[in-house]
């Protein structure tokens, strides 16, 4: 019968290998926003246009988020909320999970299989299609990028 390693016998080859998931993540986070933030969105030509604004014409949720991406990796705050303020909002929510998650795997204990409960994944979906709508609407207008 197989035993489950407590954290106190864990060796420090546990502990790294339990940190690969989220130091990977972490990697290719850091390398997307620093080739975001080398890679100006703002220059025609570096990357495609959006195709939801492409064919309809309408702000996506997600729209400006690159070249909000950018202005934070500028450290330029007030330039990315304006382009993108659910974007810039919803980051320190990811750090925090995003260390849990580091804190948890490092500790050698269970990583949760959902990232929050279903209530708080259903309001943010709320919330994002009421951006995405408001931020078409004229008195919206102050969301668009």
């Amino acid at each position: 019968m197989a035993t489950v390693p407590t954290q106190a016998s864990r060796r420090g080859g546990d502990r790294v290998r339990s940190l690969l998931a989220p130091l990977g993540v972490a990697a290719l986070s850091a390398s997307v926003v620093t080739f975001v933030g080398l890679v100006d969105p703002n220059e025609p030509g570096h990357y495609p246009t959006c195709p939801f604004l492409w064919i309809t014409g309408l702000y996506c949720p997600g729209c400006g988020t690159l070249r909000g991406i950018h202005a934070l990796a500028q450290l330029d705050v007030p330039a990315a909320l304006g382009l993108n303020p659910l974007m810039v909002l919803t980051v320190p929510f990811l750090l925090f999970w995003w260390g849990r998650w580091t804190l948890r795997s490092w500790q050698g204990r269970p990583v949760r299989t959902t990232l929050a409960h279903p209530a708080v994944i259903w309001g943010f979906l709320a919330l994002v299609i009421v951006f995405w709508v408001v931020r078409n609407l004229p008195f919206g207008e102050f969301l668009a990028p």
